[in-house]
């Protein structure tokens, strides 16, 4: 892994990368992209959770007792709806005991802003680690919208992980939250005038779900 900008780090595994190549082919159907996007997700979590506290915890083994390490706090994944849940279990395959909270906002296709239009979150999240996914950080209006409404609930600890950004929504998020850690598998050229990503990987909801 290797930082690119201050509290944005780009994930450069081989192997992410390789299987992020798939995944922008535009031959890929929707099964072999929920596939992808669902390993890619869970390899990103390695780095990601890597400065995560750790608290010890006694263990007896087949041999002696020893003592462990254990995740000192509680993890709340919070995909940004529709996409996001392409991501979800691939995370939780990692963090089985993460809790699943869900935030939607979609960006207007005419205005490009971001609107709000469902929460649930759980009570304690703001006791706990908070990964927020979305594949795709484009404009950056929903990214940072999410992360507002996450504020509002008393989060402090969280991060955002996404697949492809572009500067331009990594610039946006930043200007309004400037402490977020931003992980990333690739920091794509520039945003389009619809706001997409170039060369992106197309609209990541629709090639997900094949609508």
């Amino acid at each position: 892994m290797s930082a690119q900008m201050q509290n944005v780090f780009l994930i450069d595994h081989p192997v992410i990368q390789t299987k992020l190549t798939e995944l922008r082919d535009y031959t890929t159907d929707h099964r072999k992209f929920r596939a992808l996007l669902d390993e890619i997700a869970s390899f990103m979590v390695y780095e990601v959770t890597r400065d995560w506290p750790t608290t010890a915890r006694p263990v007896q083994t087949p041999l002696e007792r020893t003592t462990g390490r254990v995740l000192a706090r509680r993890v709340t994944l919070v995909p940004i709806l529709r996409a996001g849940l392409g991501m979800s279990d691939g995370v939780l395959r990692l963090l089985p005991e993460a809790r699943l909270g869900h935030l939607g906002v979609f960006r207007d296709e005419k205005t490009l802003e971001p609107v709000s239009y469902y929460k649930k979150l759980p009570p304690d999240i703001a006791s706990t680690e908070v990964l927020l996914i979305d594949p795709m950080l484009a404009t950056g209006g929903s990214a940072s919208a999410a992360v507002q409404v996450l504020k509002q609930f008393g989060v402090t600890s969280m991060k955002f992980v996404c697949l492809v950004a572009a500067p331009e929504g990594i610039a946006a998020v930043h200007r309004q939250h400037p402490e977020l850690p931003i992980y990333c598998a690739a920091i794509d050229r520039e945003l389009n005038e619809k706001g997409y990503i170039l060369p992106g990987l197309g609209d990541a909801g629709d090639r997900l779900f094949g609508t």
